[in-house]
Formats: structure tokens, sequence, C-alpha cells
């Protein structure tokens, strides 16, 4: 009990974020010493329920000796099932709250916000009925008779002590009318819980008689400096002009000024009374990230945030995040020259090479002793890093429930939405992005069902006065005021100029907890493009007869289709008319480091004319699924699309002519100075268009449907009538998700039928999404009784795990390797060498023996999420199938890198065949999935 509070006390002074400590002191009468003091209390106290028959009895020889002490009790087989009533959390939090009413006049209704940090420090709070259930059996607390006053005068003398050693026994009176709010509540329980993990953790405080030659002083001094958690970042006011705030952190060209949104943002930031939520919608390739993290760094000074999680739609754009993410800490006061704890938060983070790097620096938690020699110096950065800032991921800080604690974290937004969720553990996520400002990039990419989560989450970070910067190339009036009266925790928070209804473009739109929003309009910036729209029927031949026609002198196309499918069709046809070397193709049914090489090749060919020189001389196409959409930074010359929602359009006409390239386009091919949009994908002569049949299963007939309503003027305008960029940005999105008739008269009906159906689909999805959704934040003084109740219990960034948040059918990972025809397995013949220049292909996994790790490694980088051909009935079936292959020095706990993992074993032609399918994979095409022959 000594070891948690002290622990508590050490958390509290040397890493918890001041906002947090802050938000804690503002509920307390005296403050932040108040506050300090509670904290340790709780984390003394969350063991009392120890002191219970029912706990006490499991170990005879320890019951035995209490018994002799007057402290009798039944066995563990006499209490049988009914100890089950009792854990030792809801017995602690019964126990203490007794105490508080019986010792201390506190009324029942106030000491549950209290003792709730008890009750719940194994990361689910108590329910009102398990609470009931434990009065019923109170001998379970203490035996009958006379016993039980001996039971009852330890447990009193205990929390009495307690009361003393941790400083509460004069404060107790002061705190009886206290109403803690809930945000309050969570934090210090995940204060708890962290303080009782690290104090039970034996490589740091040794068990007895191991640790008895220390006093406790020198254990603790040894275990804090075994644990070496990295201090929070504590920033800095940035002085100076928005103009010198982005030079000092972000590598701007010489010359270089910056966008008018951006000195916007960061001039908003410095106006706004606290800080809030920012959204900021801008067009595609107008800096909105580096806008965030400036951002980001003025909301950390003035609220006390001890880090930044910039939360992104998919592992890949994470990935990508991450070293851009590095390169602004080495810069960032407050961090260069200091050392902060960083971390990759998706399920494959251990595989991406950038932050591998920072594991391999973090040693073993383990005590040290206080008089010992100075650790040796830890390696030295890497020459990208080099600039002082010592970034670690920290080996404590992993793991699915504590990896978010890490004070810079970039990750999936699903790591964000799980705080939405009814889930074990939920306080120390709520505890994790309590401390810092949250960025949420891409948020139009997120459907109702996440929505649903997504504000929920809102409405307790705008309790928690976290700092929040949404970012989007744009949004539908009604998300956007929807995101902002999440935030602000009240509806009909626009004033009389309806601020988030506004169509300005670009926009930001500010809002702080309970306040009203306001909106800032800044100019676009002077880049600017028009792009010719024109419908193109959906046949393959006359994809090709076009092409060729348009790739006469050279040129660089963009094809993008709707579903993979349909890519692999495209680029079979396209390959036969202009030859297998001027196409490449690109989706999501790449193994992992196939997709992480596709991804460099693409920025390596197509990225901005200033970072690289390998642009193709002659034609070539990129085919390409919805990977091209967002946060490539590739520019073509030509595009083709499927029909698709007008903004996610407007994010594809993002990649085309996105950089200068010569004077008025000059170092592009004649043809192709102008740029243009092939819209496909739907039959274009029916009386209203008729989407292709992928299509609609993705996004759904009706945001088709009125997508080419308002692309209507434009495609029928031709160069008449091109879409500009970024004046029309808004006006298309606003007409397409508003509620006003669009398209000519005919196609009313059409889209009012479609309407109704999405209208049911949605309400699907968010009545599906609210059954394990988080409760409101309630009123302060409420006791967080039941506050994960009917949840899903454990839950992480898994496939099972993202699609509690997501709505998207289950689906199966496996990991890809190749059988050579000796019946050998190895890793994939094509796999590039590493950074270290060590070869990763083909090398030996032997099946009687563990591999290397560094094999092991490499097979787990080659996973690869199956289509949903495999997903149902079908799903059980592969399982079965992949299950046959079954390697225990592999799958078994002896290889962390593919424990429990499946193996798809392709065979020497890089073919199999699973669950009555067909499947090929090639390192240009991915995974091709065909029905087999026989079936």
């Amino acid at each position: 009990m000594e070891d948690s509070a002290a622990v508590a006390g050490l958390l509290w002074d040397r890493w918890l974020p001041a906002g947090v400590r802050s938000l804690v002191a503002e509920a307390l009468p005296q403050g932040e010493p108040d506050a300090r003091v509670l904290a340790v209390w709780l984390a003394g106290v969350h063991d009392i329920g120890k002191a219970t028959p029912a706990f006490a009895c499991q170990v005879d020889q320890l019951a035995d000796a209490m018994r002799v002490q007057g402290l009798e009790m039944r066995s563990a087989r006499a209490m049988g099932p009914d100890r089950r009533i009792a854990p030792h959390g809801l017995a602690g939090q019964v126990l203490l709250g007794e105490w508080l009413e019986e010792h201390h006049g506190w009324t029942s209704i106030r000491t549950g916000q209290f003792t709730v940090a008890v009750g719940g420090h194994h990361g689910v709070s108590p329910e009102h009925g398990q609470i009931k259930a434990l009065y019923e059996h109170e001998e379970l607390l203490r035996s009958p008779g006379a016993s039980g006053r001996a039971w009852r005068q330890v447990q009193t003398e205990l929390l009495d002590a307690c009361a003393e050693q941790f400083g509460v026994a004069d404060r107790l009176e002061g705190w009886r009318t206290v109403r803690l709010p809930q945000p309050v509540q969570v934090l210090l329980t995940a204060l708890v819980i962290v303080s009782d993990w690290i104090a039970s953790n034996p490589d740091l405080f040794p068990y007895f008689p191991d640790g008895a030659s220390r006093s406790d002083q020198e254990r603790l001094a040894a275990a804090w400096q075994g644990l070496d958690l990295p201090e929070p970042w504590r920033a800095e006011e940035p002085d100076g002009s928005a103009q010198e705030l982005f030079t000092s952190r972000f590598e701007l060209p010489a010359g270089a000024q910056i966008r008018p949104v951006q000195e916007a943002a960061v001039a908003l930031a410095r106006e706004m009374e606290t800080p809030g939520l920012m959204i900021v919608e801008a067009p595609m390739g107008e800096g909105k990230t580096e806008a965030a993290l400036a951002v980001a760094e003025i909301f950390a000074v003035r609220s006390g945030a001890g880090g930044v999680f910039f939360a992104l739609p998919t592992m890949a754009t994470g990935n990508a995040m991450f070293p851009r993410l590095l390169t602004w800490l080495d810069r960032l006061p407050g961090v260069a020259g200091s050392r902060r704890s960083v971390h990759l938060a998706h399920s494959k983070a251990a595989l991406n090479e950038d932050f591998a790097g920072l594991m391999a620096r973090s040693g073993r938690v383990v005590a040290v002793g206080v008089d010992e020699a100075a650790a040796a110096p830890r390696q030295r950065l890497d020459a990208r890093h080099r600039a002082g800032a010592e970034l670690v991921a920290h080996a404590w800080l992993r793991g699915r429930k504590k990896a978010m604690l890490a004070s810079f974290v970039a990750g999936t937004i699903d790591q964000l939405l799980f705080a939405g969720l009814k889930s074990r553990h939920l306080a120390l996520r709520h505890l994790a992005v309590a401390g810092k400002v949250v960025v949420i990039d891409e948020a139009h990419a997120y459907d109702t069902y996440m929505s649903v989560y997504l504000d929920r989450v809102l409405s307790w970070l705008g309790a928690y006065r976290v700092p929040v910067v949404v970012l989007s190339a744009t949004l539908p009036a009604s998300r956007r005021r929807e995101l902002v009266e999440a935030y602000a925790g009240r509806s009909g928070t626009a004033d009389s100029e309806d601020t988030t209804s506004s169509d300005a473009y670009p926009l930001l739109t500010a809002v702080v907890p309970g306040g009203v929003p306001v909106a800032r309009r800044p100019q676009a910036s002077a880049r600017s493009t028009t792009v010719e729209v024109e419908c193109l029927a959906d046949d393959l031949g006359l994809l090709a007869d076009r092409l060729e026609s348009e790739l006469a002198d050279g040129g660089c196309v963009l094809v993008i289709r709707n579903t993979v499918r349909r890519v692999l069709e495209t680029a079979h046809a396209l390959r036969d008319r202009c030859g297998t070397e001027n196409v490449t193709v690109a989706h999501s049914c790449f193994v992992d480091l196939d997709r992480a090489e596709k991804d460099s090749s693409l920025l390596r060919l197509f990225g901005p004319p200033e970072k690289t020189d390998d642009r193709p001389t002659g034609r070539h196409i990129v085919v390409a699924s919805q990977v091209a959409e967002q946060s490539l930074d590739v520019d073509f010359d030509l595009l083709v699309s499927d029909l698709c929602p007008v903004d996610l359009l407007l994010q594809r006409m993002g990649r085309l002519h996105r950089h200068q390239r010569g004077q008025d386009q000059e170092a592009r091919p004649e043809p192709l100075r102008t740029a243009r949009c092939l819209l496909t994908g739907a039959d274009w002569t029916a009386d209203v268009p008729a989407p292709v049949r992928g299509s609609v299963a993705v996004y759904g007939r009706h945001a088709l449907l009125r997508s080419a309503a308002v692309l209507l003027p434009h495609l029928d305008g031709g160069s008449r009538r091109p879409v500009r960029l970024p004046a029309d940005i808004s006006p298309l999105v606003q007409s397409a998700y508003g509620e006003g008739p669009v398209g000519p008269d005919h196609w009313h009906g059409a889209i009012k039928e479609a309407h109704e159906q999405f209208e049911r689909h949605r309400d699907d999805q968010a009545e599906r999404a609210a059954v394990f959704r988080l409760g409101n934040v309630g009123k302060p003084g409420r006791a967080l009784f039941g506050w994960v109740a009917a949840g899903v219990g454990d839950t992480d960034d898994t496939p099972t795990g993202r699609a509690q948040v997501r709505d998207s059918r289950d689906s199966l990972e496996v990991v890809v390797v190749q059988r050579r025809g000796d019946g050998s397995l190895a890793t994939l013949p094509w796999l590039p060498p590493d950074r270290g220049k060590r070869r990763r292909a083909g090398l030996d996994l032997p099946q009687d023996a563990t591999p290397t790790q560094f094999a092991a490694r490499t097979a787990a980088s080659c996973g690869l999420r199956l289509p949903l051909q495999f997903s149902g009935e079908t799903m059980d079936r592969a399982i079965e199938e992949l299950e046959q292959l079954y390697l225990p020095k592999w799958q078994g706990k002896d290889s962390p890198w593919l424990s429990d993992q499946l193996i798809l074993a392709l065979d020497e032609d890089c073919q199999t065949r699973l669950a009555g399918f067909s499947l090929r994979y090639s390192s240009e095409d991915g995974l091709e999935v065909t029905l087999g022959a026989d079936d």
C-alpha cells in the first residue's frame, strides 16, 4: 500500500501533465495540494479489500496465521462461488465508503465519487447490482459473530493509519461536500491503476526478503530510477510571427511564404480565450498538417498538455506521419535536448523501421541501486534524428493498454475511437488522451458508424478540456455542426451568423467547451487549378483507346477504381494495349512490405519535382484503388476516376496537376497541360446514371447519385464549366450533402428512393454503434458506477478490436510465405533489403525450429488481409484449411513475431487454393482471387 501511494506521488509530481493536474485540482477546496494528497491516498488504500475473509482465505498457511489472531474465516472451498461476489476492488470500495460514513460523517451519496477509484482499479467500475449483492453477503467482508468485530477493527485501523500516513485525516471534513466531475473520477481511477501496476512489478519492487536490506526511500528511488519514465513535454510559448514559427519548425524552402490558412490558424489559436476545438478546412496541399502541429504547440502551452496524439485513418497514413512527427519533435522547444516518449499506435507498429529503431534503444525496466554507477550513455540517434531530442519507445509504455500513455503518438483513428467504447481499463485510454493535444486528420473519411463513437469521444474531450484540431479537405455543414456541438457540450451552439453552416472556403471554425463557435475565412493561396470533367463510358476497350490517344506524346495517368477487382481488370486490359512495363498497380491487397515499397515507388516516380527526378519520360499509367486518394503527395497529368462521392472525387483531383511543372505546366506533354478528369464507372446513357455494382456496394447509391447530380453542370459544360479548385470545393460538397433537391427533375424519384435506403442504413449503423458506446458525461458528483457495464471486455487494435469501432465485416489476416519445390518454407523471393542492407528475400524458415528473430520479423512483415470473399461462412472454411499448416515452433509461444498467426503458403508459382478460391500473388499486382474451376 505504501509503495503504490509513493509511486502515485511521483507520478503526480514528475509524469502527469500540468493540464491533468489542474483539472483534478479545480474540483477540490485547496486546489493542487488537495489533489495530490487525494491521488496518493486513493492509491494507498486501493487494496484495502484484501483485508477481508473472501480474499484472505485463498492461501491456507496465511489464513491459519490470521485465525490465530482472531480473524476467523471459512476456507476458500467452503465459501465456494460466493467469493466471486466480493472481488477485492469492490470489497475495498465498500469498506472505504463505510469508513467515510461511520467515522467521518459522510453521506452515502457523496462517498461513491471517491471510492469508485478503488472499486475500478482492475479496469471495470462496479455496477449497482454488484454493490447490492455484496451488501447481502456481509460475511464475505467480515466473518459473523465475535470475529466480525476483530475484522472491523483491523479494517478501521488500516484505513485510519492510511489517512494519517497519506495526509487526508484533516482534509476529509472539507471534502464532504465536494462534487467530483466524472472526468476527474476517471483520471483518479487511471492514476490508481498505473500506480498499482508499477508498484506490483517485482523487477522494480522486489518481493520480501530480496528488498529488505533497503529503506523505503531507497527502494522507491531505485524503482523510479529503474523505471526511468520520461517526463511530460512542457511546451514553451512560441515567440514571433507565424512565418517565423513555421520557418523554425519545418523545412521551408528558402524564401517560401506560409499559406494564408496556416497564418490564420496560428492567429486564431492565439486569439482564443482558452484552447478548444479548431476545425481546419482547406484544399489538398495547403499544409494542414503543419498548421495542426503549430496550433498544437500553442494549445499545449495554454492548456498544460504534455504531448500530442495525431490520429489518422489507416495504418499506412500513420506510418507516413510517424517520421514527420519525429522530425517536428527534433525542432520543438521543450523536446529538443530532452528525453521524451513516443509511440506508433497500430497493430503492426513493431514492423515499422522508424519505430523499431526507437524500440531498440529502450532497455529493460528494472530497479537499480541508488548508489550504483550511472548507466552507460544510451545509443546515439541516427543521422536523421540527431538534432538533440532523445526520443524513446519506452519499454514500460508498450502493450495495448499502456502504449497511448506515451507523450507523442501517431496512430490510427481507432485508438481514439476506443476511448468511446465501453471496455476494460477504459480509464487508461482516457488518461492517455486527457494529457495531450489531439489532432484528427482526414475527418471526412469517417462514416456514420465511426462518427457515433467520434462524437461521443469529442464530448468527453471537451469535458477534459483537451484541445482538438480537426483537419479535412472539406466537411458538409451538417457534419461540421455535429462536431462542434459534440465538443462544446451543447446543441444549437451556432450564433446568429450560423458559423457552422458557412460555405466559405477555406474555413476555420473554433469553439471552447460550453462556448459559441467562431469562424475565420482566410484567403485561399494563390495556387489554383481548373479541372475539365468529362463522362467516359465504362468500357475497358474504350478506355484503352482513349489513353493511347491521350498519351501519344507521353504523360502520366492515374486511374482510380473503387474496388480491387476493377483495378486488376483495368490493369490487365491496359497492359495488353500499352505494355506491362508502362502500367503500375496499387491497392490494399498487398503484403505489408510490398505495400510500403509500392508507396515509396509512387512517391519516387510521381512525387514533387524538387524531390525526385525519376518521373517517367514516356507514358505511364498507375491503376489504383482508394489508396491513392489521400496522404500520398503524387502528381499526374491526367485523371480517370470511377464515380464516387464528390468530396472523395475532389480528393482524387488533388493528385492532378498538384505541382507546377514549368511555366504554365510546359514541362508536361502539350495535350495534357490542361488538367482533365475522365469520369467513368457508370452507365451515363441511362435516364438516371447507373453506377457499377461494386461502387454501389462501397459507397451506396444515394451518395453516388447526388455526386453525379452536382457534377452535372460541369460534365455538360466541358471546357466552358470546369471545376475550379479550390473555389468550387465547398459549394459542391455542401450541395451534395445538403437536403435540397439536386439534378434534373426526372432524377428526383431515383434520388428519393436511394435516400430512403441510405437513411435506413444510417439509422442501422447508428443503432448498432450505440450498443457498446460509452455514455454521456454525467453530472458532477455522480459516481462512475456501471461506467462500462455491458461492454466488450478487453479491446485492442486487432481486426476484431477495430471491427468494434468500424462498420466492417470480420476479415482474415494471414502471413504469406513461399513453399519451395522440396517442401521447405521461405520468405517471399523478391523482398527488398532492409535499411541495414540485410537480405530479406528467400530466407529459410525451418518448420521444426523457431525461425531466427530477423527471419520471423521479415515473415511477419508479409501480413496480408484477405478480401471480403473470405468473410462470413467462407471464413470458417478458410480458417479450417489454414490451420492444417500448424507449426508449433512458429505459432506457439517460441516466436513472438509469428505467435498465433495463420500461415498462407504459396507454391513456387506463388499460387494456392483456399476455401474454394484460387489465389495468385505477385509483387506487381498483389493478390488476385478467382473462384476455383471445380467450384
